[in-house]
C-alpha cells in the first residue's frame, strides 16, 4: 500500500470554522479541489454532485441569508436567538463555503442512496485534497440544511437534496490527534 496515501487518509481532520484564521485561499485552489470531487465513483455515470461556491463577500451574504432563513422558517416556540447569531457568523473566519448538493440523476434504476453516497465520495475527495494542501475543512449540516427553504434558496428541484456545507480555510492551530472509538476488528465480520 502506498504509505503517502495511507497517511493522507489517516491525517484528514475536521476543523470547525471558528478555528479558522480568516486567511483567503486562492479561488484556483478551490477549483482544483472541485476537480478532484468530479472524480468520485458514480453508478451509471449520473455524477449527482452539485456545488455552489461562496467566496469573498459571498461568504458573508450566504451566512446572512442562512440566518434569515432560520429566522423566517423556524416556529417561534423553537427559535433560539443564539442559533440565529451562530448562523450569521459561522463563516466569518472561513475563506470559502461550498453548498454540497445532490442533483438526482434521470435514471430511475439508480437508488437515491447511491446518489447520496456518490456525493459523499466527492466531498471526501475534496477533503483529502484539502488535507494534502494543509487546508482546514469542515462539513456542517446544521441550521436550515435539510429544509425545503434551503433547497429553494439553492434553486434545487424537489428530488434534489442539500447534504451540508463544506467550510474551507486556514488554521493556526495544530491538527487534533486522530482517534477511533472502536477498533476495526469490531466493525468487520469475515466469512471464509
Amino acid at each position: 500500500m502506498d504509505e503517502q496515501l495511507a497517511q493522507l487518509i489517516k491525517n484528514r481532520r475536521t476543523v470547525k470554522p471558528a478555528a479558522m484564521n480568516g486567511q483567503r485561499i486562492p479561488d484556483e485552489t478551490v477549483e482544483q479541489l472541485l476537480a478532484l470531487a468530479n472524480w468520485a465513483p458514480t453508478h451509471g455515470y449520473t455524477e449527482p454532485w452539485y456545488f455552489t461556491v461562496y467566496s469573498g463577500d459571498g461568504v458573508k451574504r450566504f451566512c446572512a441569508a442562512h440566518a434569515e432563513l432560520y429566522k423566517t422558517y423556524t416556529p417561534a416556540a423553537q427559535y433560539i436567538p443564539g442559533n440565529y447569531e451562530k448562523l450569521q457568523h459561522q463563516g466569518d473566519l472561513a475563506s470559502h463555503i461550498i453548498a454540497i448538493c445532490m442533483k438526482r440523476g434521470d435514471n430511475p434504476k439508480i437508488p437515491e442512496i447511491e446518489e447520496i453516497a456518490a456525493v459523499a465520495c466527492a466531498v471526501q475527495n475534496m477533503w483529502l485534497g484539502a488535507t494534502a494542501l494543509g487546508l482546514a475543512a469542515y462539513w456542517g449540516s446544521g441550521g436550515m440544511t435539510y429544509t425545503p427553504a434551503m433547497q429553494d434558496y439553492l434553486g434545487l428541484r424537489d428530488q434534489d437534496k442539500v447534504l451540508g456545507f463544506f467550510y474551507l480555510g486556514y488554521t493556526d492551530q495544530p491538527a487534533p490527534e486522530g482517534r477511533r472509538l472502536k477498533p476495526i476488528a469490531e466493525k468487520v465480520k469475515w466469512e471464509k
